[in-house]
């Protein structure tokens, strides 16, 4: 298999969840990992801080930089990705994986929550970008990959939610802006979401869900790291699900990523019935040549 061995990974919301679980799987195999966070010191109702998980991160195997960081203010973004060339001389790979979540309908959410949403979801993902490029471009395989979901206009992910709803579709924008315009670079730029809900600090956000299923992390970080070791010529542009990137390199039992044997996870939001992807022609395309590098490597 395809090895992320020596690439410096720069994730954004790695002190906890997807974000550590994607570090994680690449410091298996002896990756360098920016931590990029804001929590610094334990938080009372939160798990982990940046350097809990580069702990984890150096036990797994990796390299680890934990690095306190506002995504919201691009100087201290650009401090970051300048911390983390001086410390590991490159970057490969950028996930944009932190996210605000506020499930309010449009009258009970307050400006200042819809703010924080497109700063930390939209406009930090298109300053991560901004700010890790020029070194994306001189790696040999670089990669953006950020967790938003496939585009879709359908009514019913607004009705509940609008502001959450544009936040994240801004961050799916900022995917597909990308991978047309650096296209020539050889820059991949894909999105990742998953078919059912994640045991995340998240899912607390959700009312109403019975505890348990869900399922764990990794599933979301084994489908990253198919991603990531994939030809980033060939393999761009893409919606991806966690289930579909893992079918296409054979994995096809999900349930032992379920958090609660025997308890079927929810479903996600923004996924129609069609929650693969498997009538897109694009992501069918794409999930082909990236089945297709995987059985090579």
């Amino acid at each position: 298999m395809a090895s992320l061995a020596g690439k410096t990974v720069f994730i954004t919301g790695a002190s906890r969840g997807i974000g550590k679980a994607i570090a994680l799987r690449a410091a298996r195999d002896g990756a360098n990992i920016a931590v990029i966070a804001k929590t610094d010191e334990p938080h009372p109702k939160l798990p982990g801080t940046i350097h809990s998980a580069a702990a984890e991160i150096e036990a797994a195997g990796g390299r680890a930089l934990a690095l306190k960081t506002d995504i919201r203010e691009e100087d201290q973004i650009a401090e970051a990705v300048a911390k983390t060339i001086e410390a590991f001389g490159r970057i490969d790979i950028l996930i944009n994986n932190a996210s605000a979540i506020n499930l309010t309908s449009t009258l009970q959410t307050p400006m200042k929550r819809f703010d924080l949403m497109h700063q930390v979801n939209t406009r930090a993902s298109f300053a991560c970008a901004q700010a890790c490029l020029p070194h994306l471009m001189k790696s040999d395989n670089p990669h953006i990959l950020t967790m938003s979901p496939p585009p879709n206009l359908s009514a019913q992910w607004f009705a509940n939610h609008t502001a959450y709803t544009i936040s994240k579709y801004g961050m799916s924008l900022v995917t597909l802006g990308l991978a047309a315009e650096f296209a020539d670079e050889g820059v991949a730029v894909n999105s990742l979401w998953p078919v059912t809900v994640i045991e995340t600090a998240a899912l607390n956000m959700i009312p109403g869900l019975e505890q348990g299923r869900a399922r764990r992390p990794d599933i979301i970080s084994d489908a990253a790291h198919a991603i990531l070791t994939s030809p980033a010529r060939a393999v761009t542009g893409g919606f991806f699900t966690d289930e579909s990137v893992l079918e296409a390199i054979g994995i096809t039992d999900f349930e032992q990523y379920n958090l609660t044997p025997g308890k079927s996870p929810y479903p996600d939001f923004f996924l129609e019935p069609d929650r693969n992807g498997k009538n897109d022609p694009q992501v069918v395309r794409l999930l082909e040549k990236l089945a297709a590098a995987h059985k090579a490597a």
